[in-house]
């Protein structure tokens, strides 16, 4: 049977993981969701106490496990939580998203992954949607994209998700892939602390398993609200431009540093 795992790393996600979390019960079917993992890249603002609640003891012995070879300590207890609820594990990992998303990775059940940011927020039935694609042939993909913020840029980039274009690819809408197809690619290169989703993007364009399903998830604009639209606008091309012209993962990472955070 075709099941999902969606795989939502965190660090410092307190203000959006409880909504995430709920939006995702909500607007999925329990049968089609195999595992929901939230990976912790070492929060400080009280993430995990925020997830704990959600956490049910399913697959305890094996996450237990898994959290004690990657971390030589795991978590001594797995709440149960209410039954109509999709099995939801925490784990712990080194900081860094593609180590994150690829730590959760190894502990799926699903044959099919789904990659999302925690303050992105697929839209109703999204669970449904991945699988018809999956069961079409459409091995990898993502949804349009919609911000919760109504500046004009904004809704113009917004509006451009709808095309297969490369370009308008990003993290923030979100990654659906094959397990198969994931192993086959490697998973997301973990040399790359940013940039990373595009990388795996880019891989999946060369090999033409790249749709986009024609719904809206919505995704937030706090980055923009924070360093100013055209400024954070300006510094993605940037990086963008920089990576065509074969810049490195560090030489990425460290412009971002100094620009962004």
């Amino acid at each position: 049977m075709t099941k999902i795992s969606i795989i939502i790393p965190i660090l410092n996600e307190a203000e959006t993981i409880e909504k995430l979390l709920n939006h995702l019960i909500k607007n999925s079917s329990k049968q089609n969701i195999a595992e929901i993992i939230v990976v912790d890249g070492g929060s400080t603002d009280g993430s995990q106490n925020i997830v704990l609640p959600f956490i049910t003891s399913s697959n305890s012995e094996r996450s237990e496990e898994f959290y004690r070879e990657v971390n030589q300590k795991g978590l001594d207890t797995f709440p149960q939580s209410e039954n109509t609820r999709p099995n939801i594990i925490l784990l712990n990992s080194q900081k860094g998203r593609a180590k994150q998303m690829n730590t959760g990775s190894k502990i799926t059940t699903g044959n099919i992954l789904y990659f999302l940011h925690a303050d992105s927020f697929p839209p109703k039935d999204f669970d449904q949607h991945i699988i018809n694609e999956v069961v079409k042939g459409n091995r990898s993909g993502c949804f349009r994209l919609q911000f919760d913020h109504n500046h004009w840029w904004l809704r113009l980039a917004s509006w451009l998700t709808q095309f297969r274009w490369r370009a308008c690819r990003g993290g923030d809408q979100s990654q659906f892939i094959t397990k198969t197809l994931f192993d086959e690619i490697g998973g997301f290169d973990e040399n790359y602390i940013i940039y990373e989703d595009n990388i795996l993007i880019n891989e999946l364009y060369k090999r033409k398993q790249f749709t986009v399903i024609n719904k809206k998830l919505i995704t937030s604009a706090r980055r923009y609200e924070k360093y100013g639209i055209w400024k954070i606008q300006y510094h993605f091309w940037m990086i963008y431009i920089k990576k065509w012209f074969g810049a490195s993962a560090e030489e990425l990472h460290i412009y971002y540093s100094k620009k962004i955070k």
